[in-house]
């Protein structure tokens, strides 16, 4: 890692001291104070690395500079910025170059206002040493040249490339939020030589045998199924023995030779045994196990910096309790800077996080304890009112009696559910049927009769506002398929019977909410469930690698939009242009391409460059889709699809495939952290906690964040009027669950809360532990 990296990483040295922290231990704490505290518990909570300027007016600026609003601005003009590929040509939808010239222009006034921003709140000579920032700067001004040199060309009309856009998705890249697609390339890149070395070792091995079947086979004079010569040209044996690697032509690489005799069977059998099998992976292990050495590094720093931050913050707020005691951090003040961080935690959510810190009942924490606020919050906490049923409150009498208690536990019941599961599996039987079937079709009427049954029913026995908190997915979900799919079935059968005419596309809307009904099973069956929440907690370190797969398809689509577009055209299925055959380009006449219909594949515009690179991902065919684009511009165009294959497939593909077993394994067989034991016994402690059998780790709770209604109709008024329940193993940003994945692989020493080994070695405080609490 480089030095100006760790500089991200890492405050700087003197953060961890206490150096230039304002009326640290002073009693009397100011705004200022206050504020600079929570920015730093804040910053430690997100794990935003930043070393900023402590001056108030900075503060209130880089306040400023994290609040959502303009960060959701920013990754809107973004999104705005990438968009224009969509009307700029090859476009879509093709608008004056002027129009999108002024859209573009606007989205780089706003990254050099946020960019102007953060220079305001570091300090001068921190900014220019910041990598990221140069690389705005850049393209900004190269993205600026390009505008005008374009602009020059087009009035002229000359020929023009616009090559500033594959510069677009680099801004996802170094805008300041996102340090994790930051981490995730710098994680690949130091990963790259021992890559490096492994793909020269395969690339060896593939030259070697192209070499042999090329003097085995070159000379017996073998033809292909299209009648051109058989493994005669080396570098065309170097890229099909390369595509067979990947399985795509295969067998049909090998047919000619197996046909001629079955011994040179063995020869590619031995190739595939050696290189996609061992080799393939070989490349999996290497290219995982560097990048995950890397990123075990990229959360070490990570760990240590929020640590800083912490120490940072605890200076400010500490005061001495006695004399020659140790400094402590107040409940008063600890309370102000978590109203300050998280002003919408709720008053018992903050009392019980502060019984936690403090275990003893002192009234003060010290350093240890208070270092672990920012993981204390980061811990998701359900908070559940409990409030009684509006019928038991408007006709006690009756919602009480022995009939609709009856009713009421059997609703809640386990055999309720069972009973409903197997509604659905019949409900799945009769959707496979016909329906033409009359029987058929009027079945679906008693099936939706029965899932609205099923919601009035829960809506009597739970509480309605717990039965639709803003949380409650599983309940949300299931009540707008069945209201859905009564509305669509209802109007599909009023257009019917009135002029026998069926709308099609009310159809497919009413086939796709049967279909969805069924997914509800997966709540039912406690493996699918476990199954289902891991994905879902570990779904925000997915989308990292989503964004990097976008940035990288992006620049690629944007080169080969440069490179091939036009050279193949798309006719539809009522056109009867000759031209049709071969895809509008003489030179595909009679190639698989062209056999294929392979035409709508192209680089004629942004959304079918996507498309044809995901086909690209998927391996399939792909030596056919890039010999079609060969065949039209020349030979070396397949370098193209070679380093896009290298890039996405062997690295990106297998660094993701590798990432997700790692979190699968850590999410699904790892228990909770002892700070996560330690807050649910302390709920115990309080007799606040909601009895598992009751609230069962369901899909809906693992969708809840923090508040929720806790309504069971006439057990509500035995309840406490506020509950808490720990959220699983999930966490609210992909640092947290970073942290966790490689918790057992650091070392004690990145947990210290100082890097200062002259501090430690005083036994100015010792180093936290997640058990402590």
């Amino acid at each position: 890692m480089s030095e100006a990296e760790k500089r991200e990483n890492i405050p700087d040295e003197s953060a961890g001291k206490g150096k230039g922290i304002p009326n640290g231990g002073n009693p009397a704490k100011t705004k200022e104070d206050f504020d600079l505290a929570a920015t730093y518990v804040s910053d430690a909570q997100y794990n935003r690395n930043i070393y900023f300027d402590m001056s108030p007016q900075a503060v209130k600026l880089y306040r400023l500079y994290n609040h959502w609003v303009p960060q959701v601005l920013v990754y809107f003009f973004i999104l705005v910025d990438l968009s224009l590929a969509i009307f700029e040509e090859p476009a879509i939808v093709l608008l004056p170059v002027w129009a999108t010239m002024l859209v573009e222009l606007l989205c780089l006034l706003v990254f050099a206002v946020r960019l102007i921003h953060y220079a305001k709140v570091i300090p001068r000579d921190k900014f220019w040493k910041d990598p990221k920032n140069i690389c705005i700067i850049v393209i900004l001004l190269l993205t600026l040249v390009d505008m005008i040199i374009y602009g020059a060309l087009k009035a002229a009309n000359c020929y023009d490339v616009r090559w500033s856009r594959v510069l677009r998705p680099l801004l996802l890249v170094n805008v300041t939020e996102g340090r994790q697609l930051r981490r995730a390339f710098r994680s690949i890149r130091n990963a790259l030589p021992q890559i490096f070395y492994v793909f020269l070792l395969f690339m060896f091995s593939v030259l070697m045998f192209s070499l042999m079947a090329l003097k085995l086979l070159g000379k017996r004079g073998l033809k292909t199924i299209d009648g051109a010569p058989y493994f005669t040209n080396y570098v065309d044996i170097v890229f099909d023995m390369y595509v067979l690697v990947t399985t795509a032509n295969s067998p049909d690489v090998m047919m000619p030779a197996y046909n001629a005799s079955p011994v040179f069977a063995i020869f590619f059998i031995v190739y595939i045994l050696i290189n996609t099998y061992i080799f393939m992976s070989v490349f999996l292990a290497v290219v995982f196990n560097n990048y995950k050495k890397y990123l075990k590094e990229e959360v070490r720093q990570l760990v240590r910096a929020k640590r800083h931050k912490m120490v940072r913050a605890f200076a400010v707020l500490q005061e001495q309790k006695e004399e020659g005691g140790e400094p402590v951090v107040t409940q008063a003040s600890w309370n102000q800077v978590v109203r300050l961080v998280q002003p919408d935690i709720s008053d018992a959510h903050r009392e019980l996080l502060w019984n936690v810190s403090d275990d003893k009942n002192q009234g003060s924490i010290g350093k240890v304890a208070f270092v672990q606020l920012a993981d204390l919050l980061n811990i998701e906490v359900i908070t559940l009112k409990s409030r009684p049923h509006p019928f038991q409150s408007l006709c006690p009498a009756l919602y009480l009696s022995t009939p609709s208690l009856l009713l009421c536990r059997l609703v809640r019941h386990r055999a309720f559910v069972i009973a409903y599961d197997l509604i659905i599996l019949v409900n799945a039987v009769f959707i496979g049927l016909d329906e033409e079937n009359p029987m058929i079709a009027n079945s679906e009427w008693a099936f939706l009769a029965l899932y609205m049954l099923e919601i009035l029913l829960k809506l009597y026995v739970f509480e309605p506002r717990a039965f639709f908190s803003k949380h409650n997915f599983w309940n949300w979900f299931d009540t707008i398929i069945v209201i859905s799919a009564l509305i669509a079935t209802t109007i599909n059968a009023a257009m019917k019977s009135s002029d026998g005419y069926t709308s099609r596309q009310i159809l497919d809307i009413v086939f796709i909410l049967r279909v969805l009904r069924l997914v509800r099973v997966v709540d039912s069956i406690q493996r699918f469930r476990t199954i289902i929440n891991t994905l879902i907690r570990i779904g925000p370190a997915i989308l990292t690698f989503a964004q990097l797969i976008i940035v990288v398809y992006y620049i690629f689509a944007m080169v080969g939009m440069e490179l091939f577009k036009g050279k193949v055209k798309f006719y539809g299925s009522d056109s009867s242009d000759p031209a049709k055959a071969y895809c509008g380009n003489p030179l595909l006449k009679g190639t698989a391409f062209a056999q294929l219909n392979y035409c709508k594949n192209n680089f004629n515009n942004v959304a079918s460059s996507f498309i044809l690179l995901v086909e690209l991902t998927v391996v399939n065919q792909w030596h056919v889709l890039s010999s079609g684009f060969t065949t039209v511009t020349h030979v070396a165009a397949r370098i193209f699809f070679v380093i896009f294959h290298i890039m996405v497939v062997i690295v990106i593909i297998n660094i993701f495939v590798a990432f997700v077993l790692e979190a699968f394994f850590v999410e699904y067989s790892v228990d909770k952290s002892d700070l996560q034991t330690s807050l649910e016994k302390k709920i115990e402690e309080l007799e606040l906690a909601v009895a598992q059998d009751k609230l069962e780790d369901n899909l809906v709770n693992a969708m809840e964040t923090i508040d929720n209604d806790l309504g069971t109709g006439q057990s509500a008024s035995n309840k406490p009027s506020l509950m808490f329940k720990i959220a699983s193993k999930r966490y609210r940003t992909v640092d947290a669950l970073l942290q966790r994945m490689f918790e057992d692989d650091l070392d004690p020493e990145d947990f210290a809360e100082n890097d200062n080994p002259e501090a430690q070695t005083n036994m100015n405080f010792g180093n936290p532990t997640f058990s402590s609490a």
